[in-house]
């Protein structure tokens, strides 16, 4: 099993940058699949990022690419660096992981921590 904690979210204004941090501990192998989604108001779930643990390259979705970068270091943490913010990159973001190779989609991951709230104002 894996526990993740999220933090950093916060209100910014459009064109800020912004470091969410998620506290991973468990089992976490270097196969892992750690992830990102968002849930805006009135909107499922959204596939944002994701990377294999001990990879480098991580997988993003369109409407981020460019400008959110995902990392993980040495000390079981999990990062999405955010710049040039947008209204619409206002939402609940989630950390999750699974144990299910090359994993993106929102069921494929079993294990989520409780969120952390992104507000970007125009």
């Amino acid at each position: 099993q894996v526990q993740l904690a999220e933090s950093g979210g916060r209100l910014v204004q459009a064109g800020a940058s912004l470091r969410l941090s998620c506290a991973a501990s468990g089992t976490i192998f270097s196969s892992t699949v750690m992830g990102w989604f968002r849930r805006a108001p009135g909107k499922e779930n959204e596939f944002v990022a994701a990377k294999t643990w001990s990879e480098n390259s991580a997988r993003y979705a369109d409407s981020v690419k460019g400008r959110f970068t995902m990392t993980t270091d040495n000390d079981s943490m999990v990062y999405l660096q955010m710049s040039s913010l947008k209204p619409e990159d206002t939402a609940v973001y989630y950390c999750a992981a699974t144990y299910l190779t090359g994993a993106s989609r929102g069921y494929e991951f079993a294990y989520w921590g409780q969120g952390t709230q992104v507000t970007v104002s125009s």
